[in-house]
């Protein structure tokens, strides 16, 4: 192993270094145009961004799973793997109208879902309430 020290090279007070690099050459100097003649331009007509439509997948999937009321969950899923198929192909209006359903019917098992939740839970605190009672006739 060599234990010579390094050197570091001496610091000049410019900012930059002073490099000799090629000046570029316009397009009428390197004969692309010739001189006095006009260049033409193209225009490229770009349409405005639209973001994709939703297709509701992850939503419809956890409706599948979790709260599938009378199947609206899986129907929903159905309509959203509809919904991507058309994103896919190019087909944007397809998409959302199967997208817009897919949504509705998620929203229909959802709320059929608390629906019942809210029922079952109603039932089972009236019921614990009539159980006391009829334990307790004296009451």
């Amino acid at each position: 192993m060599d234990n010579t020290p390094y050197t570091f090279p001496a610091r000049s007070n410019q900012p930059f270094p002073n490099h000799n690099y090629e000046h570029l050459k316009e397009e009428s100097e390197i004969g692309v145009v010739p001189p006095g003649a006009t260049v033409s331009s193209t225009v490229i007509s770009m349409h405005p961004y639209l973001p994709p439509p939703s297709d509701h997948i992850i939503w419809s999937i956890f409706s599948t799973l979790y709260v599938n009321f009378c199947c609206l969950g899986f129907m929903a899923l159905v309509f959203s793997v509809k919904a991507r198929d058309r994103k896919v192909v190019g087909d944007h209006s397809g998409a959302s109208s199967y997208g817009s359903t897919a949504k509705c019917l998620n929203i229909m098992a959802l709320g059929l879902s608390l629906l019942l939740l809210v029922l079952v839970i109603i039932l089972v605190a009236t019921g614990v309430i009539a159980v006391t009672h009829a334990m307790h006739p004296g009451d």
